[in-house]
């Protein structure tokens, strides 16, 4: 499967995908709570960055700003881009829809759909045609080692191959970021092994843009670039 870019990104070497600019997030509770500190952060076409930092850190709050799942309170956050501050719900909810992929710690599967209705039925939400969307969810299934499991439920496949359907069904519409979030949480360490190669060789042969957000220091120590969140503030390892 070749992934391609959604149409109208202006596509050239490290162009910018995420572009945060002293964005902050406060929440309204007595005392207020600074989850962001003037956050600044670029993350170029085809990067591979890990997000880790500790429990309360601002982790969850950072993926929900970059998954335009939430709006920060002051600052800027471009995507392709494509300037999110003042969108609307709708268009945030299209933005989000064709140009991100999420993989979640829970694989949020439906157990009583096929693996193929899984990726095929995540395409609606992405606005892909619907004669192309079986061939896609296809396509991403041999991606991820899991063509001789289409027609299984995922409730009769192990944790890693569960994650890979997840995975699969993030990357059929050929999003221009893919967020992880603790996307080895549930697993053992073998099937971590497995899955972290999944992620890399996405990256490395099809050019993925890939954000991974963990507590997992040795997950973390995998990407080439490393930042870490501490009380909202970011610091980049050197």
């Amino acid at each position: 499967m070749t992934l391609q870019a959604p149409t109208g990104v202006a596509v050239g070497p490290g162009h910018p995908v995420v572009e945060l600019i002293d964005v902050s997030r406060v929440f309204d509770t007595t005392p207020p709570v600074h989850a962001l500190r003037d956050v600044n952060l670029a993350i170029a076409d085809g990067e591979y960055v890990s997000i880790s930092g500790p429990s309360g850190s601002g982790k969850s709050t950072l993926l929900n700003l970059l998954g335009l799942l939430d709006r920060p309170t002051s600052g800027t956050y471009l995507l392709d881009g494509i300037d999110t501050s003042d969108l609307g719900d709708r268009r945030r909810a299209s933005v989000r829809g064709q140009r991100i992929g999420f993989v979640f710690q829970a694989f949020h599967l439906l157990n009583t759909r096929t693996v193929l209705d899984n990726v095929v039925v995540g395409q609606i939400y992405n606005r892909i045609p619907r004669n192309e969307r079986k061939p896609r969810a296809i396509a991403a299934l041999e991606r991820v080692g899991l063509a001789h499991r289409i027609d299984f439920r995922p409730d009769r496949l192990s944790g890693g191959e569960r994650q890979r359907v997840a995975i699969a069904r993030a990357i059929a519409h050929s999003p221009s970021l893919l967020l992880c979030d603790e996307p080895t949480g549930n697993l053992d360490s073998a099937t971590t092994e497995a899955i972290m190669a999944l992620f890399e060789d996405l990256h490395r042969v099809d050019g993925l843009t890939l954000v991974v957000i963990t507590h997992d220091e040795a997950v973390s120590a995998r990407a080439p670039r490393t930042v870490n969140i501490i009380d909202g503030l970011l610091t980049e390892s050197a």
